[in-house]
């Protein structure tokens, strides 16, 4: 399907939103949220902010190993609110790309919004005026393209000489590595101009990129591959029944693997005015899909089935010829309650503990077409491995897990999980602490899961961000660098590390 088949497919199903003026009642979601941030601390990871992160140094304690001299970049959502009005849910905010910058004189943070076309109306008109994944502004503006509701606030990657914001439903966008100023949109190829690009896209030993993109009114998946130097892109699409929310995927030597819960797009939903999250149902017979295509033959899908549950994100997998299996690790909650539910009640300050999210062990027989699965007890989220393993047999996980967190949303500790052993390495920050996302920056020449672990905290008693540097060997020694930046922080998503 090429770019224009794709916008009219898109407009066809959600129609253009009526404008009309703009609502003059408070907003209850912020009300909600006012009502209850003197009780409960986390609430201010979810606050958000109105203005761009001036630069400003961490107090540091210890020293960030010479090898770690680089950026650190971060990215997720920051503005939560705009003119009185809050998003109601937590993926909705515009997307502000952090960077810490490590060099022999300390740690400097800046951070900067992605000034997307929706930043900018929105920021134009005071108050939003776009639609947004959970979302539907009173009187939101016409929606002309994907792009119209990009908001480049979930993951980020270097490739090919450039630093990208990545969202799900539309382009990348390209950022200044060092001012992190917006310079635009990113257009793979003419044909897939605006096409969706999604947030983890896997970068292989040799350098090469993979990616795909989701167009739910379409039931469209999209691949890209992407040569090292970012010159070669070759893509191609296929039609999914049945198309599901899929959020991440792993490649292997010879393979793409994607996982697709039973929380499936309904058109007519969309139709009928319901944001783009509210037009997902939850059809729990279809099951736990995995879909396997073989690189060399995308256009020859294989079909696995696993019991009905939701996933957000895969740590790895990599392809047993000797066996004839392919084996990964997934985040596997029993639904999908979290994304549709929890999370938007996080934004009006209400936190209600579930089932919470445990990591999956997964066997694929390509010979038998049987899958088997079993789960590890570690309560976590954001699965990361040592990046020179992607695609290739490992050992190594690292999560955000939460061990004793407390009647409050989010990670208390981070988790190096041995895929083989079953042991645990982890330090925890304690209650009174929310860890995001933490990464591998690899030893150069040292075996798997050896280096540096670094990742970010935010310290609700300090009301400051914490920068940790672990060695990855020894998380439960502790940081063996730490950083305090004296100000808060939206609570982000993914991030980066990229040398100097």
């Amino acid at each position: 399907m090429d770019r224009r088949s794709f916008t009219r497919s898109l407009l066809g199903a959600a129609g253009l939103v009526a404008l009309g003026a703009r609502a003059d009642a408070p907003d209850a979601w912020q009300a909600a949220f006012e009502s209850r941030r003197a009780q409960q601390p986390w609430q201010m990871g979810f606050e958000g902010l109105q203005d761009d992160a001036a630069p400003l140094p961490l107090a540091m304690r210890g020293r960030v190993p010479p090898a770690l001299y680089g950026a650190f970049y971060r990215n997720g959502p920051a503005r939560h609110t705009l003119g009185g009005e809050r998003y109601h849910h937590w993926f909705d905010g515009d997307g502000m790309l952090q960077q810490y910058r490590m060099g022999p004189q300390g740690v400097v943070h800046q951070g900067r919004f992605v000034r997307t076309d929706k930043y900018l109306a929105d920021t134009a008109a005071g108050y939003p005026v776009r639609p947004a994944f959970g979302t539907n502004p009173p009187h939101a503006e016409p929606i002309r393209s994907a792009d119209a509701m990009n908001v480049a606030n979930t993951s980020v990657v270097s490739h090919g000489g450039e630093l990208l914001a990545l969202w799900e439903g539309g382009s990348a966008t390209r950022i200044d590595p060092q001012t992190l100023q917006t310079r635009g949109l990113k257009t793979w190829t003419p044909e897939y101009a605006g096409m969706p690009f999604s947030a983890h896209p896997r970068l292989e030993r040799d350098g090469s990129l993979w990616n795909f993109g989701v167009s739910s009114t379409a039931s469209l998946l999209s691949i890209y591959r992407v040569s090292a130097d970012g010159r070669d892109v070759r893509t191609a699409s296929l039609q999914v029944p049945d198309i599901a929310m899929v959020h991440d995927f792993a490649v292997t030597e010879r393979h793409l693997v994607f996982l697709l819960p039973p929380l499936v797009f309904d058109v007519e939903r969309l139709r009928a005015g319901q944001t783009f999250l509210a037009s997902h149902v939850w059809r729990p017979a279809l099951g736990l899909r995995v879909l396997v295509l073989p690189k060399a033959q995308l256009d020859a899908p294989r079909w696995f089935q696993l019991p009905a549950g939701f996933v957000f994100h895969i740590g790895n997998a990599w392809e047993d010829t000797r066996r004839g299996v392919i084996r990964l690790d997934y985040i596997r909650s029993p639904d999908a309650w979290w994304a549709t539910q929890g999370i938007p009640n996080l934004m009006r300050g209400q936190y209600q503990s579930a089932d919470h999210a445990t990591m999956a062990l997964v066997e694929l027989d390509l010979q038998s077409g049987q899958a088997r699965q079993e789960l590890l007890p570690h309560a976590a989220e954001f699965p990361r491995v040592d990046p020179r393993f992607v695609g290739q047999r490992y050992r190594h996980v690292l999560v955000s897990e939460r061990v004793a967190a407390g009647p409050r949303p989010g990670y208390d500790a981070v988790t190096r999980i041995d895929v083989q052993s079953g042991r645990a390495d982890r330090y925890r920050y304690g209650t009174e602490v929310l860890a995001e996302e933490h990464i591998f920056v690899p030893r150069a020449g040292a075996p798997e899961g050896h280096g540096w672990v670094l990742g970010t905290a935010l310290d609700l008693r300090q009301r400051a961000m914490l920068l940790s540097v672990f060695d990855a060997q020894h998380l439960v020694d502790g940081p063996i660098a730490q950083g305090v930046l004296p100000r808060v922080m939206p609570l982000g998503l993914h991030g980066i590390f990229v040398g100097a």
